[in-house]
């Protein structure tokens, strides 16, 4: 699949042998009518620690601007794709498809630790 390829060659995952942990792709259809592939984590998110702390309501990220006289913006685009796992963590994100057996070397856009560690710098 192109998706896969394209994952292997930009290094955001790797061939892995014998993990522990094994995820299933599927393919989830979109609002547009197109088809997305993604790895079901649902195992792996009920096993993680939930976050504690929320991210705060708008109304106070926007009183805390109040003052300032320089305020930056920052777009998190592929945000998941640019935090690193650590070496001990990666294989528990393995999934297996038609071409052989990976995990990610980056953190899976569809896991709970990956929303609250893309979320957590930003409070």
């Amino acid at each position: 699949m192109k998706k896969w390829k394209k994952l292997l060659r930009a290094g955001s995952i790797t061939e892995v042998k014998y993990p522990e942990w094994l995820a299933n792709p599927v393919v989830v259809k979109k609002k547009n009518g197109k088809w997305r592939v993604c790895v079901d984590f649902t195992d792996l998110n009920k096993a993680c620690p939930k976050d504690s702390f929320p991210l705060p309501h708008i109304d106070r990220l926007v009183e805390a601007t109040a003052g300032n006289e320089l305020l930056s913006f920052m777009d998190a685009f592929s945000g998941y794709n640019q935090i690193f796992m650590h070496p001990d963590d990666r294989e528990k994100t393995a999934f297996i498809t038609d071409r052989g057996t990976y995990c990610y070397k980056v953190m899976p856009s569809a896991s709970t630790i990956s929303e609250q560690n893309v979320r957590g710098p930003a409070r």
